[in-house]
């Protein structure tokens, strides 16, 4: 058996290490021995359907809240250790801005304030706010709202940087420039940890995807061992006439099926088995096109079949 060097020197070089943490809210287990590390220059998306816990676990990570049971560690300390060393920025839904202040204004108390701050015109220009420095920050769009919070969120050297839904309210430019900058940030050794409900995002951008439900980690790999976890194809093709969706529904190794007009979508466990089922219904398919999930599909896929497990 290969040990990997990261498996080797895990403890020497995780950034952030979560040992079978749990927290609770009366009867609510928002997360439920969860166990992971983070390690540098990984740009990791955290997916979960609402109540996954997404929120507890970034609230453990940057000690906001006390876990119940296990360890939460960054660079080996504390997160309050690791925040006051300036190793730390968070970028958060919650939380408003300081209002009676300029753009400019708020910046420069967050890079005052940081111990290792970057220059004013640099955290301004990296966010893409120059142009705003000089307006109040209660006159912000929700979209500008948003890039004043990555403004504060990287005021300094941090090595870690955490952020929750952040281009919610972003047109398509400015989260084209916003991930753009991630990325620059990563290849600089950064960790980059970040709660998304566009999945798209998680696709494009992360090299690591983390699937919570219910506070328990269902997976945990690169997107394409996500979709693959999943265990299913996309099937799709145009019949002629009328289609009987009783026939369809009965093809075998069908986990999902969708018709639109004379359209029709399937996902399928076995797509070999189900395709020869089409034909062997004297169909035929024209167009036919069998691929992998995609990383939205893989998710719904993966967290229904969760659901189900635990309902049995």
């Amino acid at each position: 058996m290969t040990t990997t060097a990261t498996e080797a020197t895990g403890a020497k070089t995780a950034v952030v290490r979560f040992d079978q943490v749990s927290k609770a809210y009366g009867a609510v287990r928002a997360v439920d021995g969860l166990t992971l590390d983070l390690h540098p220059g990984e740009t990791v998306a955290l997916l979960g359907p609402n109540g996954a816990g997404k929120s507890s676990t970034l609230d453990l990570l940057l000690g906001l809240r006390t876990a119940d049971s296990g360890s939460v560690q960054v660079f080996g300390t504390t997160p309050q250790g690791a925040i006051a060393a300036g190793r730390v920025g968070a970028m958060l839904q919650s939380g408003g801005l300081m209002e009676d202040v300029t753009v400019e204004e708020l910046v420069r108390l967050a890079c005052d304030l940081h111990p290792r701050p970057h220059p004013v015109g640099e955290v301004l220009s990296r966010a893409g706010i120059t142009q705003i420095a000089d307006r109040m920050v209660n006159k912000l769009s929700g979209g500008q709202e948003q890039r004043v919070r990555f403004a504060l969120a990287t005021a300094g050297a941090n090595d870690l940087i955490v952020l929750d839904e952040p281009t919610t309210g972003m047109d398509v430019t400015a989260r084209q420039a916003f991930w753009a900058t991630m990325r620059e940030q990563a290849e600089q050794g950064r960790t980059v940890l970040f709660a998304t409900h566009y999945l798209e995002e998680a696709d494009a951008i992360a090299d690591r995807v983390l699937v919570l439900h219910k506070g328990r980690l269902l997976a945990d790999g690169s997107a394409a061992e996500i979709k693959a976890k999943a265990g299913a194809r996309r099937i799709s093709f145009e019949l002629e006439g009328p289609v009987d969706e009783a026939d369809l529904r009965a093809l075998p190794f069908l986990s999902a099926l969708d018709i639109t007009g004379n359209r029709v979508r399937i996902q399928s466990h076995n797509a070999d088995a189900t395709v020869h089922a089409v034909y062997a219904l004297g169909l035929y398919p024209r167009e036919l096109e069998v691929a992998g999930l995609g990383l939205e599909q893989a998710f719904v896929a993966i967290t229904e079949a969760e659901e189900a497990r635990t309902a049995c």
